[in-house]
């Protein structure tokens, strides 16, 4: 079975114009993203995003051993979709460009759930916000591409499959309790989160990608939100 780790990404955000190519800790928030997911294994990792964002962002993917794939503006569905056929995926590992805080350990220890349960979707949850992935089935993905009519079904991977879990076999395990912290959010998608994204980076990197485990510390130690090892571990998205 072959397995691709594909990034969506494309430049036309309108809360963060740009916000992929945004510098962080001496490099951009992608690279930081694919520095995180090329050591994640698989038999092909790849940037997938749109025609208006092809040129700029290829000389960035093959610096970092990345694949790129031009595929449909707003229906990533169908972009995926294209992903697994060009590159011949059974499994895809789903992460996006605006999170450079993807968690390299949790990704493994997701894929490993999935292949073990034999599930169509599965991902962590209680993961700080933008530090986990999604490993879904192609053939999941090619189900839902023939099936989905809506517009947020279309724009959004794996809404439909969430939708249908009469159809899907999907996997929600609780994160480990030192990765756990529902109300962490290390995503990038306000000016306020790059600015928090930056502290973190300032304080934790230094050189290699930050594990969650570390993130949830940083936050434990600063007693910020439902991070501390009393909290509660119930079934909340994250």
């Amino acid at each position: 079975m072959r397995t691709g780790v594909f990034v969506q990404v494309r430049l036309g955000s309108t809360r963060l114009p740009g916000k992929a190519l945004l510098p962080l800790a001496g490099a951009t928030v992608i690279q930081h993203v694919m520095r995180a997911l090329i050591g994640v294994p698989a038999d092909v990792h790849a940037l997938l995003t749109d025609e208006a964002s092809e040129a700029v962002l290829r000389p960035f993917a093959h610096r970092e051993g990345f694949e790129l794939l031009r595929g449909p503006d707003e229906d990533v569905l169908e972009r995926y979709c294209l992903a697994c056929r060009a590159y011949d995926v059974q499994r895809v590992v789903r992460a996006t460009g605006d999170n450079p805080l993807t968690c390299p350990r949790m990704a493994v220890a997701i894929m490993e759930v999935h292949a073990r349960t034999g599930a169509d979707l599965s991902h962590y949850l209680r993961l700080p916000w933008g530090s986990g992935v999604e490993v879904v089935e192609s053939a999941a993905l090619f189900r839902a591409e023939r099936e989905a009519q809506r517009q947020d079904e279309r724009e959004n991977l794996t809404t439909y499959l969430y939708r249908h879990p009469e159809t899907f076999t999907i996997q929600e395990p609780i994160a480990p309790e030192s990765a756990d912290c529902v109300d962490a959010r290390v995503t990038v998608d306000t000016p306020d989160d790059y600015e928090a994204v930056k502290s973190i980076f300032q304080e934790l990197y230094i050189g290699f990608p930050i594990e969650a485990e570390r993130i949830v510390a940083w936050y434990r130690l600063r007693g910020m939100g439902e991070c501390s090892p009393e909290a509660g571990r119930g079934s909340v998205y994250a």
